[in-house]
Order: structure tokens, then C-alpha cells, then sequence
């Protein structure tokens, strides 16, 4: 039994939720609270499984609470939030403090039917994949100076990075340290929801980087040194004419249970870079970007993966493991030196 406390102030919404989750055999709820002080305190005396936690209460913030929940007793953490520029920035916020994911809060009657096949499947995968929280919180001690290369001749070369649960503050641990004069365009997949988070997360970590950091548009030309990070709820895929290589951002069927995907990234880039591909695979759910790696990989591209013991869910790292698309598994800290020695490698032709 999935025990779970709901955190909202919204009678209406602890209501819909309860009518989401009230009749399933394998979640109970077994609590809710109006406000992050409450929270704080059935979290503690309920001890639950998950927690589905606002982000915008009164008395108490969602972010506020979840800090305070997670230097006393972490448990896993879902944020429910609204899709607006303000809320995405807060639940980013949240993420960063320990909360593992989040899903968008229903706006309509139609939308809280729409969201309640995402919840109870968010919650039955973040329950199932045993997350450790303890990991996610402790990320932020592995940053470090940024990793320099040396690189000899300029080659059409792509970067790929994936991640899902977990992904935000792993990604946080790995673009910062990447060189402001690397020789290859960086496509981040991180899969969210569709909305302002993505233009958030990269806002946020192109502060930190030396790499432009910005969510990718449509039809944009690819340029050496920047990071494009594909909007949530959008494939990104990549094109090449007349020598330009330009990002196509569209609408499409989910991929692996997913939009934006790995994999289906990845296998642009097959046709785009072929064995000048690097790729990396950081923490999530499920089995996305396996098939997309092993190709790459197949085709004489390089490709990493974040080590179980420094990785938040290591279930998308594990498939494409077990996949046989990984070349070299190395901890959260050291994949940024990976992936600078891979493409240094291409590079250097050795």
C-alpha cells in the first residue's frame, strides 16, 4: 500500500485529488494538510510513503515546507503545480530543495481527468523505483571547477544529455562544469510536462554555465557552445541542409510513455552526427533513450552513464546499460570530465 499525504489549500483540489486516488486497492491517502506547516507536522506523524505538496499556500509556502520535510525525515516528494511562468519557477525551486518531481495542477473538471492517469502512474513509478532522496540532497556537494579540453581541429560534432526524475538538480551538477568553449551544440532532454519549466530550468542553469543555456525554438539554427534544452511536452529533433543543422520542436505521439524523448532525439542525431555523437544518460524513470543510445553507440558514437551509487533513479541509466549502449559508467561528478575527454577523443582523432 502507497501511502500518501496531499498539501494543498484548495478544499476543491484536496477533494479532486481524493477522487483521483480514493478507490484504487494499492494507494490510500492517509492524510491532507491546507498549508506547509501542517505539512510538516503530518509528515511527520503520518510518516507517508509520498507526499503531493502545492506550491503556492498560505502560512506556509510548498518550498518553505519541503526544505524543513527534508533535513528531518526526506521522504519523496511530488510537487503540484500550476502551469504558470511563476509557479514553474517555484517549483523548480521546490526540486532543488529535495522534491523529486512535480506534476501540473488540473485547471478544468476535463483536466483533472486528464491528469489523474499521470498521478497514479507518477506515484506507482516513484514508489517502485525506490528513490533516494538522501542522494538527490546531497547532490550539490559534488560541483566542482569547470572541466577544461584541448581540442585540435573542429569537427561536426553533437552532445546529447537525457534525464528524467531526479534530472533537473543532476543537470545543475553537469552543464556548469562543461567549458564555455566546447566544440559541439548540447541537446538536453529532461522530460516535463508541457509549459514554462523548461524555460525556467534553463534560465536557471544558464546562470551557473559558461555555455548559453536556453529551451530550444523551432527552426533555429544549432551553434557551437550553447545548450538547448527541449520545451516540455515537445519532441526535439534535429535537421541537416546545405550543410546548416537547424532544431525542429513539434507536437507528436509520446515516445516510451513520453514527450519530449530521448530517443527519438537520439535517433536525429544518427543521421546529423553519426559516430561524432556523444551522449550521456543521468537519472529517471523507465527505459527512455536505451534504444537511442545503442544506436549511436552502434554507429561509433560515445556514451556514459550516470553510476547507480551517485544516481537519484537509476532506472533509464540501468536500461541503457543492460541495453548495451553504454560505453564507460561513471559518477554524477565525473560525467562532465567524461564527456570533455569523449569529445576531446573525436577530436583529437584518437
Amino acid at each position: 500500500m502507497i501511502r500518501i499525504l496531499v498539501v494543498d489549500d484548495s478544499a476543491f483540489m484536496r477533494t479532486a485529488v481524493r477522487g483521483m486516488l480514493g478507490d484504487l486497492d494499492d494507494i490510500k491517502i492517509v492524510g491532507s494538510a491546507g498549508n506547509g506547516r501542517e505539512a510538516i507536522d503530518k509528515a511527520r506523524k503520518l510518516k507517508p510513503d509520498i507526499i503531493l505538496m502545492d506550491v503556492n499556500m498560505p502560512v506556509m509556502d510548498g518550498i518553505t515546507a519541503v526544505k524543513t520535510i527534508m533535513k528531518s525525515s526526506p521522504v519523496p516528494t511530488i510537487m503540484f503545480s500550476a502551469l504558470t511562468k511563476n509557479d514553474s519557477k517555484e517549483a523548480l525551486e521546490a526540486l532543488k530543495f529535495g522534491a523529486i518531481d512535480f506534476i501540473a495542477k488540473p485547471n478544468s473538471v476535463q483536466s483533472i481527468v486528464e491528469t489523474e492517469s499521470e498521478l497514479v502512474d507518477k506515484i506507482r513509478r516513484i514508489h517502485s523505483s525506490n528513490p533516494n532522496i538522501i542522494r538527490l540532497l546531497n547532490l550539490k556537494r559534488f560541483k566542482g571547477d569547470v572541466v577544461r579540453g584541448k581540442w585540435k581541429q573542429t569537427l561536426d560534432l553533437g552532445l546529447l544529455i537525457g534525464s528524467s526524475t531526479g534530472g533537473p538538480s543532476s543537470l545543475e551538477q553537469v552543464i556548469p562544469r562543461l567549458p564555455g568553449d566546447l566544440p559541439a551544440p548540447v541537446f538536453v532532454v529532461q522530460h516535463m510536462p508541457e509549459g514554462n519549466f523548461c524555460a525556467q530550468l534553463a534560465e536557471r542553469i544558464n546562470k551557473e554555465s559558461e555555455l548559453e543555456v536556453k529551451e530550444a525554438r523551432n527552426n533555429e539554427k544549432v551553434k557551437n557552445g550553447v545548450v538547448y534544452i527541449a520545451p516540455g511536452g515537445y519532441h526535439m529533433t534535429l535537421r541537416k541542409a546545405m550543410d546548416v543543422t537547424r532544431i525542429k520542436v513539434a507536437k507528436g505521439k509520446p515516445v516510451n510513455a513520453v514527450m519530449p524523448a530521448v530517443d527519438v532525439t537520439a535517433e536525429s542525431m544518427l543521421d546529423v552526427y553519426g559516430k561524432n555523437s556523444v551522449a550521456a544518460i543521468l537519472t529517471g524513470m523507465g527505459s527512455d533513450g536505451a534504444n537511442g543510445l545503442k544506436m549511436l553507440k552502434d554507429a561509433g558514437g560515445s556514451t556514459v552513464a550516470c553510476s547507480e551509487d551517485t544516481c537519484v533513479v537509476f532506472g533509464m541509466p540501468k536500461a541503457a546499460i543492460e541495453a548495451g549502449a553504454i560505453d564507460t559508467v561513471k559518477p554524477i561528478y565525473r560525467i562532465s570530465e567524461e564527456i570533455v575527454k569523449m569529445v576531446e577523443v573525436k577530436c583529437n582523432g584518437n
